[in-house]
């Protein structure tokens, strides 16, 4: 049986340095920020990332973009903070002595190095978002793509990770529901249905996407409740 199509006709070309994506929840966003990492291969078409393949060179694709998800736990798969963030190195062609130093080096820079030989599961969600963002730091991407990784935390937790990756020098691409984290973006782009519905300013889109979303708040049909 035939699935549904996810996304429809996205034609992006983007060289802003943060990029907001926002829209409904199933308007097709998660699957988007999957397709830009490499995570999913589209139907028809190619994602390049800074000329990198990243279906067809998944070495280049690590250096090329990375992924935060929204929920630490799914991307957690080490028993320690340091074996975690040197995978991806490992992966990228690093010898393990080479990956331990760039380990050592990051936990330092965002003052963790106590956290080396520490369990992942006995941190905090915070916490295990940090390590996340530095798993994928520590492998220099030149885009991070961030698919609402702060929707669990509480208001500090989530300004302490915005901060950090404001100080990052890749280019962000936030995947959110809410158009005030976006705000002072380059670019937004809004999604519904699998389509591209808005594509400028911030100021361009998102009133036009706030009135919208008012619109479809007030209305009492719930046979389009998209979750």
């Amino acid at each position: 049986m035939e699935g549904r199509a996810i996304l429809r006709d996205v034609t992006l070309t983007a060289r802003d340095k943060r990029i907001g994506i926002v829209g409904r929840n199933g308007s097709g966003k998660t699957t988007l920020a999957r397709v830009m990492a490499g995570l999913i291969a589209p139907d028809e078409g190619r994602v390049e990332v800074c000329g990198v393949d990243v279906l067809k060179d998944r070495r280049g694709a690590l250096g090329a973009v990375g992924i935060l998800f929204q929920n630490p736990d799914h991307q957690i798969i080490f028993p320690t903070v340091e074996e975690e963030i040197a995978f991806g190195l490992t992966q990228m062609g690093r010898t393990k002595v080479e990956a331990a130093a760039a380990t050592r080096a990051m936990l330092e820079r965002f003052g963790k190095a106590h956290w080396a030989s520490a369990a992942t599961h006995s941190l905090s969600q915070g916490q295990k978002q940090l390590v996340c963002l530095m798993a994928v730091l520590v492998m220099e991407p030149a885009l991070i793509v961030l698919d609402e990784p702060f929707s669990g935390l509480d208001i500090a937790t989530r300004m302490q990770l915005m901060r950090c990756l404001d100080a990052v020098e890749a280019s962000i691409a936030l995947i959110t529901h809410d158009p005030a984290t976006v705000q002072g973006f380059d670019r937004v782009i809004w999604l519904e249905g699998g389509e591209v519905i808005g594509d400028g300013t911030p100021d361009q889109v998102l009133a036009r996407f706030e009135r919208q979303m008012q619109i479809w708040g007030g209305q009492d049909d719930l046979s389009d409740l998209t979750g």
